[in-house]
């Protein structure tokens, strides 16, 4: 970042996929439209948490992942190891579950200065596996940390330039995915209807200021009232199948194991009811700060058509 950006403080995401993190970024510094923020260091350690979790679930050969890696100033170098996970392929491929890892070298008394330049990354060995087990990072000077992004996709197929470390601003922020990743400012949603970017701090519509909204609805009570508005036609009704892949819609409705007939003519639903649900639930999407905390109690459920439909259990009548 030069000396003479015009930086903002706001939150930036990737739809649902990664964030809302908090950053700091120049508005103008655009990719295709799109955005390249820096993170604290906690925050990218947040990212990276993500990222991990991400590629468990998905595989590594179709997400990047972002490494901390933490050390010492006066320490000698050393190496570490990031293992890429099982990478899959269709049945024909000789490489299916091919295992890729990359080693880092630091050379940590010249992270201060340059962290790029300090750091090497390439396709790990077994030269390196037993040099990363031997020598540790030491010291007692100031901690310093480097910031590693591999895209394992391109390190399956070879490439010694999948794996970098990234930038450290001159105020001690770190780019991670700038200029690469499709970053777009996370929103906030006013009370009146209006959606606004996250810095904006007040309603273009009704003026109201952002940390002046009524609190995000929360899992359990976003759970009771859609319950409620389902049990005045379907007092059995137990739990619900919400997709968040687009507008929050309901899928099926249960009554314990035995799925209940939504259509308006021939189940008990009719479309007030359900539009009713449907509303509330995109709502309290809407209003949410992100997906996570509208559905950390409910039941994720996998399905060939969509990676966000969950399971919400209404409470005990």
């Amino acid at each position: 970042m030069s000396r003479d950006s015009k930086m903002i403080q706001t939150r930036v995401c990737i739809d649902d996929m990664l964030g809302p993190f908090d950053c700091k970024l120049n508005p103008a510094n655009r990719w295709n439209g799109w955005l390249s923020p820096y993170f604290t260091l906690d925050t990218t350690r947040e990212l990276s948490a993500q990222t991990l979790r991400m590629a468990d679930e998905y595989g590594y050969d179709c997400v990047d992942t972002i490494h901390v890696i933490d050390g010492r100033e006066d320490s000698q170098d050393t190496v570490h190891i990031i293992e890429g996970g099982t990478c899959r392929y269709n049945s024909e491929d000789e490489r299916e579950d091919e295992r890729v890892a990359i080693a880092v070298r630091i050379r940590w008394r010249n992270v201060g200065r340059d962290a790029v330049a300090a750091t090497t990354i390439t396709h790990a060995t077994p030269g390196d596996r037993k040099a990363a087990r031997r020598r540790k990072v030491t010291g007692r000077g100031a901690q310093r940390s480097v910031v590693v992004h591999a895209r394992w996709q391109w390190l399956i197929e070879g490439s010694d330039a999948a794996a970098d470390v990234s930038p450290l601003s001159r105020d001690g922020l770190y780019g991670v995915g700038g200029w690469e990743w499709t970053w777009h400012f996370s929103s906030w949603w006013c009370v009146c209807g209006e959606c606004m970017d996250w810095h904006e701090l007040r309603c273009d519509n009704c003026d109201l200021h952002r940390d002046s909204q009524p609190p995000a609805l929360t899992g359990p009570v976003v759970a009771e009232k859609v319950g409620t508005i389902l049990r005045t036609l379907a007092p059995e009704a137990t739990s619900a199948l919400v997709d968040f892949n687009g507008p929050a819609r309901l899928i099926a409705v249960f009554a314990g194991d035995t799925e209940i007939d939504t259509a308006d003519d021939t189940g008990p639903f009719d479309t007030e009811t359900l539009g009713e649900a449907d509303t509330l639930l995109r709502q309290a999407h809407d209003r949410a700060s992100r997906l996570h905390d509208l559905i950390a109690d409910w039941e994720h459920v996998p399905d060939e058509r969509t990676t966000q439909l969950y399971r919400v259990t209404f409470p005990a009548l």
